[in-house]
């Protein structure tokens, strides 16, 4: 039979760097050839030969609800009849602010962006503005977007600078980029006892979604905490991909359940919050935020900056899984998801650990959860890729990379689990 998604592949590859628009697509990582997707329902998609699969990457975390779900559609196609941009103001905008607000708590304000990278680095132009500080604190293994700040890998030690890891990116941008080991709770006290005077802003993933699924400990996220209010210097929250996607207050509703009254300074969000449209945000307390254009000295601005017809898509998401119960019912069936996989490759010999919240998993060819990127790079690659391609035969969608994170849909059935599983069983059987 005639591969479709190979002749479409070939095509833009003439036209398109590496045939694709975003690195991970190309299934660099894995081998073999991207499946290019016509239409999706529900838990399902569909590739150009017509091959149905069971989709775990939900656009990479935003179809939290499923493709389709009826309710956002009637809100996009409404909003989309009414105008699809004005360049002007609209109550859709404040609506969908006021929800996040009482969401998340620790948000005062809200400023609405289009990209999660928009928001990131946005939010560190905010903090360096906010404290008249340069430096920043990332950690290794988390990923806050491809702005030039960064995309840097941690130097030779605490004191030396960190290095580019893309090309374009001179070293004197990144220099004032401190990169640490995620989980490390030493290495942490050293580097503000070195630099906190100079630090402006923490940058993390409480729960990394990409180096696949890697929780910060609560003894590391409270020290975070505690060295930001002792130094002065802002703690931001990436929630991109956990934003509304481990629980309907996010990660920092679930670690103020051991960390009572526990709040980052600032959070930026995306994905989940626009429904699956180019939609994210960054918030935080008013003091802060009111040093943003056009009330204070920070400038950030964007033409489709809270696009009238992707708030209509984020209030309409926001407003489902905000229903009593919505995310109880999600996390029993990641947690049927991830116990199955486990017991499964167990009965196999297969080496695996798996963890999940809420709607988003992850899971390692390792015999114990990884703490942080060195430990992550352990698993074994080889066998990854097996797995992921003898998945993928059987209709089952996993991300096509060793490091990234899955999710489940309010959409995925009892069914859709039990098929994932015996697919799964029959391609441990063959590593």
């Amino acid at each position: 039979m005639n591969d479709l998604n190979q002749t479409l592949f070939d095509r833009a590859k003439t036209v398109i760097p590496g045939g694709v628009n975003s690195p991970v697509r190309a299934f660099k990582a894995v081998g073999g050839t991207p499946k290019f997707i016509t239409h999706a329902k529900g838990a399902h998609f569909w590739d150009a030969n017509k091959q149905r699969f069971i989709d775990y990457i939900g656009s990479w975390g935003p179809m939290i609800l499923g493709h389709g779900d009826p309710r956002v559609l009637e809100a996009v196609q409404k909003a989309a009849l009414e105008g699809f941009s004005f360049g002007a103001p609209t109550e859709r905008e404040i609506e969908l602010v006021e929800m996040l607000i009482r969401l998340t708590p620790s948000m005062e304000m809200v400023r609405l962006v289009s990209s999660g990278t928009e928001a990131a680095m946005s939010a560190i132009r905010l903090a360096r503005g906010a404290t008249g500080r340069q430096k920043l604190i990332k950690f290794e293994g988390c990923y806050h977007g491809h702005a030039d700040a960064l995309l840097v890998k941690a130097g030779s030690g605490l004191a030396t600078f960190g290095n580019p890891t893309s090309a374009g990116v001179p070293p004197e941008v990144v220099k004032d980029t401190l990169v640490l080991e995620y989980n490390n709770l030493e290495q942490l006290k050293q580097t503000f006892e070195l630099h906190g005077n100079e630090i402006a802003c923490l940058m993390i993933e409480p729960i990394a979604g990409n180096m696949n699924f890697v929780r910060a400990s609560i003894p590391f996220m409270a020290l975070c905490r505690e060295l930001c209010t002792k130094h002065q210097a802002l703690l931001v929250f990436d929630e991109v991909m956990s934003g509304c996607r481990v629980a309907l207050g996010s990660a920092q509703s679930v670690y103020r359940k051991s960390l009572p009254g526990f709040e980052p300074d600032m959070t930026v969000m995306g994905k989940v919050i626009g429904g699956g449209m180019p939609l994210a945000a960054f918030g935080g307390k008013r003091a802060v935020m009111e040093q943003l254009a056009p009330l204070g000295p920070v400038y950030q601005a964007g033409t489709l900056s809270g696009n009238p017809v992707a708030t209509a898509c984020g209030i309409a998401t926001l407003k489902a899984i905000s229903e009593p119960g919505f995310f109880d019912a999600l996390a029993l069936k990641t947690q049927e998801l991830t116990l199955g996989l486990s017991q499964s490759a167990k009965r196999h010999g297969v080496d695996f650990s798996a963890d999940c919240e809420g709607g988003m998993f992850g899971f390692f060819l390792l015999p114990e959860l990884p703490k942080n990127y060195p430990e992550v790079m352990k698993s074994n690659g080889e066998l990854f890729n097996r797995f992921f391609h003898g998945m993928l035969s059987k209709g089952i969608y996993f991300a096509p990379a060793l490091y990234e994170a899955g999710f489940v849909s309010a959409a995925h059935s009892s069914a859709d689990i039990q098929e994932t599983l015996q697919a799964a069983d029959s391609v441990f059987q063959s590593l």
